[in-house]
C-alpha cells in the first residue's frame, strides 16, 4: 500500500475536511494534480475538480491545467474567516488544544475573534467545567459554545465585520470596559518583533488593546506563518504579551526575539 493511501482514513472523509487536507497538501508541495488528489483521498476526478473549483471561488487555491497551485497572499489584506479556517488547520488544531489546556475551572477568559480562537472554543466543548465565563466578540465563536451547562457567554456588542464575524466599535468597547478577565486569547494576524501585534482593522485593534488592558494575562495564539509579518493597525507592543503558542515550524530567530522581549514562547 503506498504511503499516500495509507495516510487517508478508511472513512469517508467529511467535505470540508478533505478540502483544508487539499489546502495543505498543495501548499506543502508546490502544485498538485486532479489525478494525485483523487488517489490520496480515495475519490474520483470529478469530486476534486468540483473541490478545486470551489477553493479557487474562494482564493485559497489557484487553478492550473489539470490540478492547483498554491497561493500566496499577504497577511496585510483582510482574509475572510471561512478562508482562513482552511489554512493551516492542522498547526490551528495543536494550538487550540494547547491553549484551551491553560483554562482553569471558574474563570472568566476572553476570546477575540479568528480561526485559531474558534480552535479553542471547540476544544472547549469536550471539556468540563463545573464555572466559565467566555466573553468574545465573535459570533461563530459565540455560537459554538451557546448551549455548553456551566459554560456562560458574555457576547459584545457593536458593529459586525463581514469578514471576520466580529463584533467591534464603540459599543463593543464601552461594554468591555466594564469587566474584566483572567485570561485574554488573542488572534494575531501579524506579529514583528519590532512592530507588535497586528491586525487589517484599526477597529478591530482598539478593541483588541481594550481585552489587553482588562486581562490579567494575554495569551497570543497564532501559526507559524504570521511571524515577521506586520498589517496595517498595530494592536501592542511584543512586550506586552505574557504568551505566545505558535507551531513548532516557527523560526527559531523569531522565537528568540519574542523570548528576549519576555514572552514565554510554546511550541506545539
Amino acid at each position: 500500500m503506498s504511503e499516500a493511501r495509507a495516510s487517508v482514513p478508511s472513512q469517508r472523509l467529511l467535505v470540508e475536511e478533505r478540502r483544508r487536507m487539499i489546502v495543505d497538501y498543495v501548499e506543502s508541495n508546490g502544485r498538485a494534480t486532479v489525478e494525485e488528489l483523487a488517489t490520496r483521498f480515495g475519490t474520483s476526478s470529478v469530486t476534486i475538480r468540483n473541490d478545486l473549483e470551489t477553493l479557487a471561488r474562494n482564493s485559497v487555491i489557484a487553478r492550473s491545467h489539470g490540478g492547483a497551485l498554491p497561493v500566496t497572499q499577504a497577511t496585510t489584506n483582510d482574509v475572510p474567516l471561512n478562508i482562513k479556517e482552511t489554512r493551516s488547520h492542522p498547526q490551528k488544531l495543536r494550538i487550540g488544544q494547547a491553549a484551551a489546556k491553560l483554562i482553569q475551572d471558574g474563570e472568566t477568559i476572553i476570546l477575540d475573534s479568528g480561526s485559531t480562537t474558534a480552535e479553542i472554543a471547540r476544544q472547549i466543548r469536550q471539556m468540563k467545567f463545573e464555572s466559565l465565563t467566555v466573553v468574545t466578540n465573535a459570533l461563530n465563536i459565540a455560537l459554538e459554545l451557546s448551549g455548553l451547562p456551566n459554560i456562560r457567554v458574555m457576547m459584545l456588542g457593536g458593529l459586525l465585520r463581514q469578514t471576520s464575524y466580529s463584533l467591534v466599535g464603540p459599543d463593543a468597547e464601552q461594554a468591555l470596559s466594564r469587566l474584566s478577565a483572567d485570561r485574554l486569547f488573542l488572534g494575531v494576524d501579524g506579529l514583528d518583533p519590532v512592530v507588535g501585534v497586528t491586525t487589517p482593522d484599526p477597529l478591530e485593534a482598539s478593541l483588541n488593546a481594550l481585552m489587553i488592558r482588562v486581562s490579567r494575562e494575554t495569551i497570543a495564539v497564532f501559526d507559524a506563518s504570521k511571524l515577521g509579518q506586520r498589517s496595517l493597525s498595530v494592536i501592542t507592543p511584543v512586550q506586552t504579551l505574557h504568551t505566545a503558542i505558535t507551531d513548532n515550524s516557527a523560526a527559531p530567530e523569531m522565537v528568540e526575539a519574542l523570548r528576549s522581549a519576555g514572552v514565554k514562547v510554546m511550541l506545539v
